[in-house]
């Protein structure tokens, strides 16, 4: 599956071993490899960086994997059960023999999902399973997948179009046979998640200190104080909605709140987008504009990465996320925005930064890059080493410089970007304290924060639909660590730019 992210052919008919064997099988590599690195001589500074983060990389690996973390690893966006089926959006649909590949991955599915629930069932058996909240939307999930009508598996074999027509006999047979076997497994999946997994899960969403320590060290790329990070998250929060609180007033006039200053601008028909194909040209169009903008400016931008492809997702999850380009950029790198079903307008004032965060100067351009600049960077580091701290830190900092390079001039794009830093400061206060039970605001009930507590806050600060906000809770309830990541990287380039000036 890595193989297919990064563009390796070879490997688009297979999936990963998800089993306990599977783990130990990678986890004596890792140990191979460390030893290996060990006797290693670095022959210049970027050979000493990339010792240097191969070893904290691998290292936090093996101490991930003796410590079980993949027994418990069930939720709602980054576990294997999504990963199985979103490896397809990644995969070539050209040709007749891309989608031979594609059936037999279908195919691969059950064998798949068998071992996944195999090292679940290690979880089991040694108390270290998920939260009940993500069983619940695993089961959810699994069982949509397996729909026969709703499935995505149904409607991904049947638009088969090699060559553009409709597959030979041989080939349609093997997708619908591939389709239906990875439909009964999602389904054999949903039953043990309800029969098995749902009674020995943990009650509580809290992931507890160790845990979460372990997390915040992988997410980030660096050991932070946690507590001290909660407190500075608060101040940040408190900061942030203050300065989006006086652009509020400069949009709907004086004593407005940031609910009058948003409702005036989702008013604005100058700021809506109607239908998936209206956002999908406006991304398309606004990233193209920054790309020309910034060239020769501000960056020195390779002309490889003049092209950045916005694509609408076939799932439906609300993520907004970026995937990078294969080593000769004959994919490009992608935005993908993933609508949720029933969604159909859009606000431009909203996602200018978001296109920025995702484009250029945000992912496209650092991941870009590195993949361009293969006569110093081994293939290791242009493809496979990923920090979120380092690179969503860097996409949230690339906001904040959009702003600095006099590209967010409008009342309502310069809103909508106080309104995504808003969110990912939420983000440090809610994770920070619901996963190490820090004591929740006096204005929430007091006590301990906890789920309900957390949709407050979100409520309070964050600008999303019910649905979104729902879908963004229980990710950072489920995925320990992830999303203070952002916030605390910008953070971190922030001081690292600081030091540099000084």
């Amino acid at each position: 599956m890595t193989a297919t992210s990064l563009g390796v052919p070879g490997r688009d008919h297979l999936l990963d071993d998800l089993s306990p064997a599977g783990t130990q099988a990678g986890v004596d590599l890792v140990r191979a490899t460390l030893a290996k690195l060990d006797a290693a001589t670095p022959v210049d500074a970027t050979d000493e960086v990339t010792l240097a983060a191969m070893r904290d990389r691998l290292g936090l690996e093996l101490e991930s994997a003796e410590a079980g973390d993949h027994r418990r690893q069930l939720n709602n966006l980054a576990s294997p059960l999504q990963a199985l089926r979103d490896v397809f959006d990644l995969m070539p649909t050209d040709t007749a023999e891309q989608w031979a590949n594609i059936a037999g991955r279908l195919g691969a599915i059950p064998a798949a999902l068998d071992g996944y629930v195999e090292t679940l069932r290690e979880g089991i058996a040694t108390r270290n399973t998920p939260a009940i909240r993500q069983v619940e939307l695993g089961i959810a999930e699994a069982t949509g997948l397996a729909d026969a009508e709703a499935s995505f598996f149904t409607a991904f074999a049947a638009g088969a179009r090699p060559d553009g027509a409709a597959p030979d006999g041989g080939l349609a047979d093997d997708l619908a046979r591939g389709a239906a076997s990875a439909r009964e497994a999602y389904g054999r999946l949903a039953a043990f998640l309800r029969d098995e997994l749902a009674p020995a899960a943990r009650p509580e969403d809290a992931a507890g200190r160790e845990f979460y320590q372990r997390m915040s060290r992988q997410f980030i790329g660096a050991t932070i104080d946690l507590d001290e990070t909660y407190e500075w998250g608060v101040e940040e929060l408190a900061r942030v909605t203050a300065e989006q609180e006086a652009l509020a007033r400069d949009i709907a006039g004086p004593g407005a709140s940031v609910a009058d200053a948003v409702a005036a601008l989702d008013g604005d028909p100058a700021r809506q987008l109607h239908g998936t194909d209206a956002l999908k040209a406006w991304m398309q169009e606004t990233s193209d504009a920054a790309i020309a903008a910034l060239d020769g400016v501000h960056f020195d931008i390779p002309e490889p990465l003049h092209r950045l492809e916005c694509m609408i997702a076939p799932t439906q999850n609300g993520a907004i996320y970026y995937t990078g380009p294969t080593d000769d950029f004959s994919r490009p790198g992608r935005m993908w925005w993933s609508v949720p079903q029933g969604v159909t307008g859009f606000t431009t004032w909203r996602e200018k930064t978001t296109v920025y965060h995702e484009g250029v100067p945000g992912h496209h351009l650092q991941v870009g890059q590195a993949v361009y600049n293969a006569a110093e960077l081994n293939w290791w580091r242009r493809q496979l080493c990923w920090l979120s701290g380092h690179g969503e830190g860097w996409a949230l900092y690339a906001e904040r410089l959009m702003e600095e390079f006099g590209f967010l001039t409008d009342p309502g794009d310069r809103f909508g970007m106080l309104d995504s830093q808003r969110l990912r400061a939420t983000r440090v206060v809610l994770d920070l304290g619901v996963h190490l039970g820090k004591p929740a605001f006096d204005r929430y009930g007091g006590g301990t924060w906890d789920a309900d507590k957390a949709w407050q806050l979100m409520k309070d600060n964050v600008n999303m639909d019910d649905g979104f906000l729902r879908f963004e809770l229980n990710r950072y309830l489920g995925w320990p660590g992830q999303a203070p990541s952002y916030k605390v990287g910008q953070r971190i380039w922030e001081q690292i730019r600081a030091d540099a000036a000084a």
